[in-house]
């Protein structure tokens, strides 16, 4: 039995499909489906995930081990296959280095893939992202405003890329958004997805209520599509980075909206929701509410990008929910002018005819006693003519023709006095002059929609110029409190490598103290030895009085000797050298005296060596200790300020960053009202050139009727009511 066709074909239910799927190598034919083992319930059927008119499954394909999400369709979508492979055509045509994110998820459309019962059906094979729908998100990252903020500019980023390439989503809501481990953004579902090759064809479904326009058509179809959803989400995050609290006053568990719904939508002057957000303190929180409560009201092609202005207060004007709109401004009450336009446009009754003269007369009416004359000249110059010619009183070429120019020209002056030939000339020449007086409306219009593609691409690269500049100067704030932090550590571990070696240099200077100690102790006892009366062997009194006139008297006076060979004597002296290092001959002290008194001399600093201190008193030690304790309370000092001048240096960054980001604001706010009054400026423009190019026709056709009535007052004419009087 083949499969049903049209619209009147029954689809499976999303437990039938479930049913199908506990058998997937008899279901599928696909090779990477065939055999895939799906996601169980605890009772351990195959999970679905139901929406609108279709339910989605969970494969893993045994051939690749690649994870999918089978899309089953529970309903008939008119031009199914069609939609689905246009699509895929132009996602496919997507360059990954254009886009901001990877939120393009690659699928195939498969017809006829899964047998259900008798008949076969087709699916929609999706790459299956490891992701948390954004209320998720939301629901574990409320709290953390940076990363919030970060996504509501990714979020602008995303829908900026869908505008650049004339797509559309058609559904954009938070369970179709996704938020990967990287906090970037997966669009899934598109199934109401609108791409140029599908232009002229109506829409498939209608999207979540909660987040589209109470003016959102069944029929509506077009790249507008997700404008008015992009900017109720956008309000959504940028005002929950604002105040995370909202989160929770705003938002119901488990609700399926973020901040707003759709009686917050339909029904505005009742909304506490609303109310909360437009009474924000935040002006930029403030202003996206207003914007979106003002955007409710307008039909989907008059909805700005999101991407072209993020309003930074709030309108002045507040907006009847009973309104039409002309371009970018709100237009309310009659006459189909915006209220801020009032008085500086006439109205259309006034404003789109000619101003009415006189009426053109097209044809001559009375005859005057000088039309009467007229006619009777015209016989007698044409009867003395044929007299001149006849009996021949004028041989002059021009003789015979002087009463026929003199008729016309009586004919030319009588014409001229005609109150209509008047009449008709001042109306012409009034509406020349009117026609005169206004723009060529071609050459307006072509000026004016010059000026207004010169605008929006200035303002795209301002609002994109604007959050560009707030990542630089962030940035900027956070390479600083890098470099700071640097700084600090590196101060710090200098300091602390310091302060680790003042038990070291503690250890030494008690060493250098204690071996000076030692030292002076040796040298008053070898002091204390005088060589005259304990002479070493060899050394007499002579040779005893002789070392002491030559500064040697005590053991403590030399250090030792040096051997010396004399070249002249072919024989080996000795010098002695003193305690200052200086090196002396001393007179019958030769290499063996010397290291008699050498010897002499080591005995007594071993015997001194013996008896030396081997430990400072703690009155010894106790400067060296204060040393040490006044350099541990410096450098201590010194830490603390690095950590007092780094907090100082942090709190300068943020200063500066939050001045940085004020004048920022400050700036695109004033941007922002200037492009606003130059929006107003444009519509202004482009009413009145809708009035103008209306009154130009009207004025062109009057002028053409008056040249026309003007051109049948003629000379021939005049002559023929002359003698018909018609």
């Amino acid at each position: 039995m083949g499969p049903a066709t049209g619209s009147q074909r029954r689809f499976p239910s999303g437990a039938e499909y479930a049913e199908a799927l506990q058998h997937t190598q008899l279901c599928f034919h696909h090779p990477e489906l065939k055999g895939a083992r799906p996601e169980l319930t605890g009772f351990g059927l195959p999970r679905p995930i139901s929406g609108a008119f279709a339910s989605v499954f969970s494969l893993t394909s045994p051939s690749s081990g690649r994870r999918y999400a089978v899309k089953c369709f529970t309903r008939h979508v008119p031009d199914q296959e069609r939609r689905y492979e246009a699509i895929s055509s132009r996602l496919a045509l997507l360059d990954p280095a254009e886009l901001s994110q990877p939120w393009n998820l690659g699928f195939e459309y498969l017809p006829d893939a899964i047998s259900v019962g008798r008949e076969r059906y087709p699916v929609l094979k999706m790459e299956w992202a490891e992701a948390v729908t954004l209320s998720s998100w939301l629901d574990d990252n409320h709290a953390d405003r940076i990363a919030v903020d970060r996504l509501a500019d990714r979020f602008e980023e995303l829908t900026r890329d869908l505008a650049d390439h004339q797509i559309a989503h058609g559904d954009l809501q938070h369970g179709n958004l996704l938020v990967a481990s990287d906090d970037t953004l997966r669009l899934v579902d598109y199934d109401g997805m609108y791409v140029p090759a599908l232009a002229g064809l109506g829409g498939t479904e209608r999207g979540h209520r909660n987040y589209q326009s109470p003016l959102r058509g069944n029929n509506d179809f077009g790249v507008d599509l997700d404008r008015f959803s992009a900017w109720v989400i956008f309000l959504s995050l940028k005002a929950i980075a604002s105040e995370p609290a909202l989160w929770s006053r705003l938002h119901e568990p488990s609700g399926e909206f973020l901040l707003l719904t759709e009686d917050d939508f339909t029904s505005p002057a009742g909304s506490a929701r609303l109310q909360t957000l437009l009474t924000h303190p935040d002006r930029m929180v403030s202003g996206l509410a207003d914007q979106v409560r003002t955007l409710a009201c307008q039909p989907l092609d008059m909805v700005p990008p999101l991407t072209l202005a993020v309003p930074r207060q709030r309108a002045a004007a507040t907006v009847n929910t009973d309104t039409t709109t002309h371009s970018d401004t709100v237009i309310t009450g009659t006459g189909g002018l915006p209220d801020w336009m009032a008085g500086h446009v006439a109205s259309k009754a006034t404003s789109t005819q000619p101003a009415q003269s006189v009426a053109s007369p097209d044809r001559f009416q009375v005859r005057t006693p000088l039309d009467v004359a007229v006619a009777v000249v015209w016989p007698l110059m044409l009867a003395m003519t044929v007299l001149v010619l006849v009996v021949g009183l004028s041989t002059a070429p021009l003789g015979p023709a002087v009463p026929v120019f003199a008729a016309a020209a009586f004919s030319v002056f009588g014409r001229a006095r005609r109150t209509e030939r008047a009449q008709a000339w001042a109306v012409l020449s009034g509406l020349t002059a009117e026609l005169d007086q206004l723009d060529d409306p071609v050459k307006a219009e072509a000026k004016l929609r010059k000026e207004r593609a010169k605008f929006d691409a200035a303002e795209t690269k301002r609002t994109a110029d604007h959050p560009r500049a707030q990542c630089k100067l962030t940035a900027s704030y956070h390479g600083e409190i890098q470099q700071i932090e640097k700084r600090r550590v590196r101060k710090r571990q200098e300091l602390d490598k310091k302060i680790a070696g003042l038990a070291e240099e503690r250890g030494k200077a008690l060493r250098t103290a204690l071996a000076a100690r030692q030292s002076a102790y040796v040298r008053e006892r070898l002091g204390r030895r005088l060589i005259a009366q304990n002479p070493p062997h060899g050394i007499g009194p002579k040779l005893a009085a002789r070392l002491a006139v030559a500064g040697i008297r005590t053991a403590a006076d030399f250090t030792g000797y040096r051997a010396v060979r004399n070249a002249h004597y072919n024989s080996v002296g000795a010098e002695l050298v003193l305690s200052n290092g200086r090196r002396i001959d001393v007179q019958g002290i030769g290499e063996a005296k010397a290291a008699a008194l050498d010897a002499w001399r080591r005995q007594l600093v071993a015997a001194a060596e013996a008896g030396q201190p081997t430990a400072l008193t703690a009155q010894e030690r106790q400067p060296i200790d204060q040393g040490i304790e006044a350099r541990r309370a410096r450098l201590a000092a010194e830490l603390r300020s690095v950590d007092a001048a780094a907090e100082a240096s942090r709190t300068k960054a943020q200063k500066e960053l939050e001045s940085g980001q004020a004048r920022l604001t400050r700036e695109n706010a004033l941007a922002g009202d200037r492009a606003r009054h130059q929006r107003q400026e444009f519509s202004w423009r482009a009413v009145t050139l809708q009035q103008n190019s209306a009154r130009h026709a009207a004025l062109s056709s009057a002028a053409e009727t008056a040249e026309a009535h003007w051109r049948r007052l003629s000379l021939v004419r005049y002559l023929r009511f002359l003698y018909t009087s018609r």
